[in-house]
């Protein structure tokens, strides 16, 4: 098993179960669940194959990626709630795993086709951060990586770094993953956040404007 398998097989898992999860709290029904669990699985990745050359139909080739999928959304569906609760308090620890393996995923798929680094570090983002982003468009949410969280920055980094060639064999990549994990983990415990700028008046501005109506 190669380290693009390895890394496929993480992800998928993560971000399948975060879908069906995240489609059981819409209370959807059964075939939601599947939806919502394979669109936030395989979603980046199509995306990032649009954008970087692959053939979209490449999708079809991973039978064994979406078996695991269906697998893992399956056992999700059928567990206690629970057992479901405890997950959802580890749930940003397995999204961060999902994260960083898709990250990691792109990058070295833009890499091996000799892609530019700003085309590696799209590749690394989208197929890190796509999949959950349609989940939550489809789930009627508001995108959390664009708006709350640094997130999409850790798949960047990630892409970085293997563009200019510093992670290269299975083990340095195995190392990046758990670093990403890592920062991302980071984040959410500190609540890093990145600058960011409303155009939402300030309460004593809309209390002014009350007053002269």
């Amino acid at each position: 098993m190669d380290i693009f398998s390895i890394f496929s097989i993480i992800g998928t898992i993560a971000f399948a179960v975060s879908g069906a999860i995240v489609a059981m709290e819409e209370e959807y029904d059964i075939l939601g669940v599947f939806v919502l669990g394979l669109v936030t699985a395989f979603g980046g990745g199509v995306v990032r194959n649009l954008l970087i050359g692959m053939p979209v139909t490449s999708l079809w080739n991973q039978g064994h990626l979406f078996k695991i999928a269906m697998i893992a959304m399956t056992i999700a569906f059928i567990l206690p709630a629970d057992w479901i609760q405890r997950w959802r308090r580890s749930e940003a620890f397995f999204d961060a795993i999902g994260l960083s393996a898709f990250a990691i995923q792109g990058a070295l798929y833009a890499t091996q086709m000799k892609h530019p680094l700003s085309a590696v570090l799209v590749a690394a983002m989208l197929t890190g951060i796509g999949g959950g982003i349609i989940r939550d468009v489809l789930a009627g949410r508001k995108p959390l990586v664009l708006k709350d969280e640094i997130y999409a920055v850790w798949a960047m980094l990630a892409g970085l770094v293997i563009a200019l060639g510093w992670f290269k064999s299975t083990l340095e990549l195995l190392f990046l993953f758990v670093v990403v994990i890592t920062f991302r983990m980071l984040s959410v415990y500190f609540n890093w956040k990145l600058p960011r700028r409303s155009l939402k008046p300030a309460p004593a501005e809309q209390h002014t404007k009350g007053e002269a109506v």
